[in-house]
């Protein structure tokens, strides 16, 4: 499954690669209701990072309302941090005076969360962009571009895509329901597929597999299989249209969500002998709008969509996991 990908964060690409609208309105507000939700809502670093130059004063309103948030966040991280050291600097005098297990037990995992508590805060202070700020994960929200009212449009959507028939409880049920496979298409996914189709750009995708796998051998002898993170990323880089299914869920007490899943198919010989059986499909760019605006007549035809596909060759290295 493809549980992480290096994403196009940026609507405006969107915006100039392919002619498509921009639901400015619905961006704003995902970002109201991020700050309603107490950090529930997970939105691209990158995403936040496009709308640093705005131009309207709907844009500008995004932006007002991402500089509230990192300046809350920030405090935040700040009080956590002033906890962390007194709760460390409290087991250590408790070492200094009678050393036991509980204080240095204490004192590892306050130094452990005063590490991590650091990083976050040097994160979200920086100016510069990284590749992470481009990388969703489970449950993060980025621009996808969708059919709407007759035209191409750019959405934000969360990455787990949750139907609409079903309980919020879903997403802790079906925790892989991120990915699509394509033989499930029309059996479980048969609600989306033909109905509500997606792309996104997508640069590179990650995967969980074992090390010996990744490095084409066989286990050595006393050696256990060790879990790693591999990129893969097409040779010569490219960026690919991923193709998408995401529905609408709304119930009457609880907020509506939009949501996507990466439709994964078998893999390419390259992606198989590094050790997953899973890959992304991109489609070719001539077929945008029949993927987008779908016939649900004609499911053999859209098929054919996935089947004449880009087939970019990939290369692999480790990764971090996150």
């Amino acid at each position: 499954m493809c549980y992480s990908a290096l994403v196009e964060a940026a609507y405006y690409d969107y915006m100039r690669q392919f002619g498509a609208d921009i639901d400015f309105r619905t961006f704003y507000e995902r970002y109201v209701r991020r700050d309603e939700s107490g950090r529930i809502i997970k939105l691209l670093r990158g995403m936040d990072r496009a709308f640093a130059n705005p131009k309207s004063d709907l844009e500008r309103d995004i932006a007002a309302l991402i500089a509230k948030h990192d300046a809350t966040e920030t405090a935040r991280l700040e009080t956590e941090m002033f906890v962390l050291r007194k709760r460390l600097a409290d087991a250590e005098r408790k070492l200094a005076s009678k050393p036991t297990k509980a204080a240095a037990e204490r004192a590892r995992i306050a130094t452990a969360k005063l590490e991590s508590t650091r990083a976050r805060l040097a994160d979200l202070k920086r100016s510069d962009a990284k590749p992470s700020d481009a990388r969703i994960f489970p449950g993060v929200e980025c621009p996808i571009m969708v059919w709407e009212h007759g035209r191409r449009v750019i959405k934000p959507m969360r990455y787990q895509l949750r139907p609409p028939q079903v309980p919020a409880s879903f997403d802790r049920s079906h925790p892989g329901t991120y990915n699509a496979r394509r033989d499930a298409l029309t059996k479980f996914w048969r609600g989306q597929f033909g109905v509500s189709h997606g792309l996104i750009l997508v640069d590179a995708f990650y995967e969980h597999v074992w090390r010996h796998r990744a490095e084409g051998r066989e286990l050595r002898e006393g050696e256990t299989e060790q879990d790693v993170v591999i990129q893969f990323q097409p040779n010569p880089p490219q960026r690919m249209l991923a193709a998408c299914l995401w529905a609408h869920w709304s119930r009457q007490d609880e907020p509506g969500l939009d949501s996507f899943a990466l439709i994964t198919d078998e893999p390419p010989p390259e992606v198989a002998a590094a050790g997953h059986d899973r890959c992304i499909i991109p489609i070719k760019p001539e077929y945008i709008d029949a993927w987008l605006n779908p016939d649900r007549d004609h499911l053999d035809a859209l098929q054919a969509i996935l089947d004449d596909r880009e087939r970019p060759t990939y290369r692999h290295r480790l990764a971090q996991a996150a």
